[in-house]
């Protein structure tokens, strides 16, 4: 698969990336008010970490390349 820049997914990327650290920066109201309180601080703010470390995967426009080789890798293509 050959690396191709798309603005699409940039500006994609980019929103997901903002609102894992809109989700980083108020982890404590997240979790009060959907996850249950302080016994999942640290998970709301691990998938928060999560969403951002994906948006950035994202807007480099990398991620269709590593699912596809995951994909290669578990099916043997």
């Amino acid at each position: 698969m050959d690396y191709e820049f798309s603005i699409g997914w940039m500006f994609g990327g980019l929103v997901v990336a903002l609102a894992g650290g809109l989700i980083v920066i108020f982890y404590k109201q997240i979790a009060d008010g959907l996850a249950g309180g302080v016994s999942s601080y640290e998970k709301v703010k691990l998938f928060g970490i999560i969403a951002i470390v994906l948006g950035l995967l994202i807007t480099s426009n990398l991620l269709p390349a590593i699912l596809t080789w995951l994909v290669q890798l578990m099916f043997k293509i």
